[in-house]
């Protein structure tokens, strides 16, 4: 019956009989009717047709028939919950809601108004669950905005002011959640005013918070393309702010878990950044497609206030980044951001006031720190944004050459203290997490920073050094994937600057010691700049071969955690001393010392940095002891006088050299007995500590083959000093009324001068350690002194008016100076005060030693490292500071200035006076090298040194 119904009113259609078509319309209830289009919609067959008919059937003019309007109004309000049932195919449902579509602008004023308020209450009661019908409400209310006048209560309104009626009771009623990607697509479709768009932002924005996380992607989409009629800021600031809110949340969480030891987790930390990333990826694709929305983010980017930056805006501002037009803008921000947020941190920092007036807020470092660590989760579209940040702020914010090119070396002990060195250090940061986190950048990364190295040759590059050297500390096996462009870098040693040079060798060490390929490409390198016609690439060929000889160790040799510095390369699982190793080691080894020998005879630069280096590889390998002494020997017979009876004991001419009416430096005489003294007072106090273990013939052995050096260079320090005793300025072709000047006789004079005081100060420190505190042999150590500070007098008196009256750098190591200092002011052993009273009667002795400690420190402060044995090692020269703080405070608190002031007879600086400058030197340098390590420092300050023979230290005798 039904069937025939249906193809009755078809074929009627069909048939063009119009009258009969309404006749027949008009005969059936409307029971009937919603009967026949429901079954015909259900089997999906004819049922476009069977809907034209019906539309076909009443369309009247609407003055002449209102059954035939309610007839249509019907067919709207039965199709409408039917499409949204979900019991139709989604074609099915899509081809009703299209011809409703195209009818909707016949129906009468009042059917519309009737229709609108079926969707506003179908929305209300969260009838719309597919959605579908929803297509069809913008076209009602677009043809109800049309309408004139309308019945509203006991007036009339226009159809325009229904419409806003409706929409504002639409967006204050609830809404279901699962039709609100629905309504905010439909809306897109539907002609609002400003006010409107305002309202209807505002209530999609607050339903982000009773979605479910998945839901947030389309929605997000959909609001974007809605932001297309307005509002582009309130969409931008609202989906930043909701994924600010589950940031924290989600934080919180976590922190709560930790506390507690429970999960606690709501939201899944991997669900949510991949959310993110998804909502970034939308936002950033809306902006290249909208000129208009990409310069509103612009312009709220510039107006965001400290509240709006979190990981997730920091993101999506690196990925909007990538599109050219904007890059330079945002990069702009970003880095003025970010050195305000350091300022206003250190501002901060340095006032209580400021600190209880404002409130603590999240670092910006952090958050950037944060989007690097959340970029792990696939934001692909994030991490070369972030590649591009972490170089920006190093380029910019990277230490800069001071006056004549020169810079303050920061160690890596130094901290970052103003905005600029932070915003630097953050830099690198970014960079070093990024590297570790994704593979695709880590190639880029890599060769950016040797790029700078190679191509930075005027500007200071050490946080470009230290940034490689944290790359190949944290991941070792993994840079190896990239060791060809590390080796490519190499080819560049010979043209670079010295300390670029250094920094680099000693940061990829590590890697040498796993990648033979490597290894072997920088060998020969190497041995290609040791002949190169610039002094720097040879320079760069003695540091690159100094550290294998540090590094590659041969069987027998000390431990690592005895010698001077650490290997920092825990992560490098590899046997590098295994037998193999170890023998190969030792054939290479030898071969690099065959090769530095030939710098022996090449310039005075060249042959201090082979001095300066020899203690080194003495402490890390002392299987090669044997050939570093007999290599000094050899060369300290070159410049010794063997004749007893001759003064002076050492060649000084053979130290020089002339070119045309140029004098130079040839041989540094005093940096080579320097480095011969300490390495044979280091290999005999090694050989003492292993003789009680020794046992057998062998050793016997070699105690004879090793004893021959060893007796001879002792014979030469001792001819050396006894005869220095003697000299007299005249021998040394030195007097008072020597010139100084510039001129050719002036200069070989100055280097003769400078010379002989550091072969004084050589024999003073050697004297020292062997004198074990005899009376008679300090006493000849007096005399040396007496006759460096003669020495030392005339070439202050001659340096002229108005130029430096510097003294030469002192040639004592730093740990000589703290055991001197600590023997002369707090040694308090009775078996010693007799030898050490010599010592101290001497005010010039003392103030010298001040002195020399004073410059130490002053080195240490500007460089982060000291001349001398262990210079470099930082714990070292760490322990070495704290005993010399301990000593210069206890001389300036317990020696009165006024007994010192009584005795004075010369106008010169009082050792109180010089300690207390020490000390100032030592906090600046103790806040600038060793932040982390001020309060072991102040501790040493009331520390009782190991050398006191009562717990209470006593005035020793001689101070007073």
């Amino acid at each position: 019956m039904r069937a025939d119904i249906m193809e009755k009113i078809v074929s009627l259609s069909d048939g063009e009989r119009i009258p009969e078509l309404q006749q027949y319309l008009s005969s059936l209830t409307d029971d009937q009717l919603t009967t026949v289009v429901t079954n015909s919609a259900l089997k999906g067959k004819d049922i476009g047709a069977m809907v034209k008919s019906i539309f076909k059937g009443n369309h009247v003019p609407l003055s002449l028939s209102h059954e035939g309007a309610s007839r249509r109004l019907l067919l709207y309000q039965h199709c409408i919950p039917l499409c949204e049932s979900g019991d139709l195919q989604t074609e099915v449902a899509s081809d009703i809601i299209g011809l409703l579509m195209l009818e909707t602008h016949n129906l009468p004023g009042p059917s519309l108004a009737q229709l609108a308020s079926l969707f506003v209450d179908a929305i209300k009661l969260g009838k719309m669950g597919s959605g579908k019908s929803l297509e069809l409400f913008p076209t009602v209310l677009t043809a109800l905005a049309a309408t004139e006048a309308l019945s509203y209560g006991k007036g009339e309104l226009s159809g325009e002011e229904y419409k806003k009626q409706l929409i504002n009771s639409l967006c204050s009623s609830r809404w279901d959640p699962q039709c609100v990607i629905h309504l905010t697509t439909m809306f897109r479709d539907v002609p609002l005013a400003p006010e409107e768009l305002q309202f209807l932002v505002e209530k999609v924005l607050r339903m982000f918070l009773k979605l479910d996380l998945q839901e947030i992607p389309p929605l997000v989409y959909q609001l974007l393309l809605l932001a297309a009629k307005g509002c582009k800021k309130q969409v931008l600031e609202g989906i930043i702010s909701y994924f600010k809110e589950q940031d924290l949340r989600q934080k919180e969480e976590q922190k709560d878990g930790e506390t507690m030891d429970v999960e606690v987790q709501s939201i899944p930390q991997d669900q949510l950044r991949h959310v993110e990333g998804t909502a970034i990826l939308h936002i950033v694709f809306a902006v290249r497609l909208d000129q208009e929305l990409g310069r509103e983010f612009l312009k709220s980017v510039k107006e965001f206030s400290h509240p709006y930056l979190c990981p997730f805006s920091i993101a999506l501002l690196l990925s909007v980044a990538r599109i050219q037009r904007y890059e330079e803008q945002l990069f702009d921000f970003l880095k003025g951001t970010i050195t305000k947020g350091f300022k206003d941190e250190h501002l901060q920092q340095g006032s209580k006031f400021l600190q209880d007036l404002l409130p603590q807020r999240c670092s910006l470092a952090q958050m950037i720190l944060d989007t690097v660590k959340n970029s792990v989760f696939g934001w692909d579209h994030v991490t070369q944004g972030l590649v591009q940040l972490g170089f920006i702020l190093m380029d910019a914010f990277g230490p800069k050459a001071g006056p004549f090119g020169k810079t303050a070396t920061e160690g890596a002990n130094a901290t970052a203290k103003t905005p600029t060195q932070q915003a630097c250090r953050l830099g690198g940061h970014i960079l070093l997490e990024g590297f570790k986190m994704h593979e695709p950048i880590r190639g880029e990364i890599l060769e950016q920073v040797l790029n700078r190295l190679v191509t930075k040759t005027a500007s200071p590059v050490t946080h470009f050094i230290d940034l490689l050297s944290d790359i190949v500390v944290s991941a070792p096996m993994i840079l190896l994937e990239s060791s060809s462009k590390v080796t490519e870098t190499f080819d560049h040693l010979s043209y670079l600057p010295l300390a670029t040079v250094q920094g680099l060798l000693k940061a990829v060490q590590p890697l040498l010691k796993v990648s033979m390929s490597m290894k072997d490409a920088l060998i020969l390198v190497l041995r290609k700049a040791m002949f190169s016609s610039q002094l720097d690439g040879r320079k760069s060929a003695v540091t690159g071969f100094l550290l294998l000889l540090k590094n590659f160790r041969v069987l027998g040799s000390m431990a690592s955690s005895q010698a001077s510095q650490a290997i920092s390369s825990s992560q490098v699982q590899v046997d590098v001393h295994s037998r193999y190793n170890s023998a190969a080691n030792e054939a290479f080894c030898l071969e690099i010392l065959s090769s530095l020998r030939r710098c022996l005879g090449q310039q005075a630069d060249v042959r201090l940095m082979l001095y300066e280096g020899f203690h080194d590889v003495l402490r890390r390998n002392s299987q090669l002891a044997s050939s570093i002494m007999q290599t000094l020997l050899s060369q300290v017979r070159r410049y010794y006088e063997p004749e007893q009876d001759l003064l002076p004991p050492v060649k000084l001419e053979l130290c020089i050299g002339a070119q045309g009416d140029q004098v130079f430096l040839q041989e540094p005489l005093a940096h080579l007995l320097s480095c011969t003294v300490h390495c044979l007072l280091w290999y005999q106090g090694m050989r003492r500590s292993a003789r009680p273990n020794a046992g057998g013939s062998d050793n016997d052995d070699d105690d004879e083959e090793e004893g021959g050096f060893q007796d001879e260079l002792q014979s030469i320090l001792e001819s050396i000093t006894r005869r220095m005793i003697k000299c007299e300025l005249e021998d040394f072709e030195l007097d008072k009324s020597a010139e100084f000047s510039l001129s050719s006789v002036g200069v070989k004079n100055s280097i003769y001068a400078v010379l002989v005081m550091g072969v004084y100060e050589v024999l003073i420190e050697y004297n020292f350690t062997k004198a074990n505190y005899s009376k008679s042999l300090f006493e000849e150590l007096l005399e040396l002194f007496s006759r460096y500070n003669k020495l030392s007098e005339i070439l202050k008196e001659k340096s002229g008016k108005g130029k430096s009256s510097k003294s030469p750098r002192s040639l004592l190591s730093m740990g000589f100076v703290s055991t001197l200092l600590t023997a002369l002011f707090r040694d308090s052993a009775q078996s010693r005060e007799e030898a050490l009273l010599v010592l101290r009667s001497s005010g010039d002795f003392l103030r010298y030693a001040v002195n020399v400690a004073l410059q130490k420190i002053t080195q240490l402060e500007e460089t982060g490292h000291t001349d001398g044995p262990d210079g470099q090692n930082t714990d070292k020269t760490f322990h070495h500071l704290c005993d010399i703080t301990s000593v210069l405070m206890w001389r300036y608190t317990n020696i009165p200035c006024a007994v010192e002031d009584a005795g004075k007879k010369e106008k010169r600086c009082s050792v109180s006076l010089l300690c207390l400058e020490g000390l100032l030197r030592i906090f600046s340098t103790g806040q600038q090298r060793y932040p982390a390590r001020v309060a072991q420092l102040l501790s040493a300050i009331g520390g009782t040194h190991t050398n006191c023979s009562h717990s209470q230290c006593v005035t020793p005798r001689g101070l007073l």
